[in-house]
């Protein structure tokens, strides 16, 4: 597990963004913009995998299920955001959890 979690990209520094702090204003948000750009092409190359997930979980939710986000900094605080603003579905059917 361990040496799965060190192959992960996702927590590590972002080389193209190393100097942001150096940078004018318009430098900066265009490094964001650039790199946010990057996001969409990744999930667009999974969105029939996203189309399954999504599915399962619609069912696992009609069937009386429960959805649980579980996530850590950033992306686990907004997992419980959007949990918090789905009113239709009970407390103990919508979970976030974060670290």
């Amino acid at each position: 597990m361990e040496e799965h979690l060190r192959s992960l990209t996702t927590e590590l520094r972002n080389e193209k963004t190393l100097n942001i702090d150096s940078v004018n204003t318009m430098e900066i948000i265009s490094a964001i913009n650039k790199e946010d750009f990057k996001v969409a092409a990744a999930v667009q190359e999974v969105l029939p995998e996203v189309e399954t997930v999504v599915e399962w979980a619609c069912e696992s939710l009609k069937k009386g299920g429960r959805l649980i986000y579980i996530g850590a900094g950033t992306s686990g605080r907004l997992g419980v955001l959007d949990a918090v603003e789905c009113p239709r579905l009970s407390a103990h059917r919508l979970i976030g959890c974060w670290e």
